[in-house]
């Protein structure tokens, strides 16, 4: 009927033909903003109240969280994690994505949502998602610090 019409328009297409660096940047704007009221709602949450340091783990969760391809509702796919787990050198079989993917979201879903992603992070479960993100910060703590052998003998130890 003519309803089915209405919502088959010309909206999709050319939403589609939108391609190119300017429209992921504004997807990636528009995500952003998304994650930001989320992480409000975790911020104004009395649950939340007494974790220390909100508001930069929040702030780091997002960055972290923008760091997967996101599909266009903002969420993580099993292909978005696929792609990130075998960059950070921990790929995964389709299986143990689903099961990974299970274990955040209870069974819900199919794709791992910011407030999935963040409960699972402020949580004091150890999803296997957490240990292999948590695991990744500390290895890259390791590079950044300085290599060669321990600074400690300053100039005025001498004798």
């Amino acid at each position: 009927g003519p309803a089915q019409e209405a919502e088959t328009g010309t909206d999709m297409s050319s939403q589609q033909n939108l391609q190119g660096g300017k429209a992921f940047g504004a997807l990636k704007a528009q995500q952003q903003e998304v994650l930001d009221s989320l992480n409000k709602e975790f911020l104004d949450d009395p649950k939340y109240s007494t974790d220390e340091d909100l508001p930069e783990k929040l702030e780091a969760f997002k960055k972290k969280y923008m760091e997967f391809d996101l599909n266009g509702e903002g969420d993580i796919d099993i292909m978005a994690l696929k792609r990130m787990l075998e960059k950070l050198g921990a790929a995964k079989t389709h299986l143990e994505l689903k099961k990974m993917i299970t274990e955040v979201t209870g069974g819900l879903g199919e794709t791992i949502g910011y407030r999935d992603f963040v409960r699972m992070m402020l949580g004091k479960r150890s999803a296997i998602f957490k240990l292999i993100l948590m695991y990744e910060d500390k290895a890259k703590e390791k590079e950044e610090k300085p290599a060669g052998p321990p600074a400690k003998r300053a100039i005025t130890d001498l004798p």
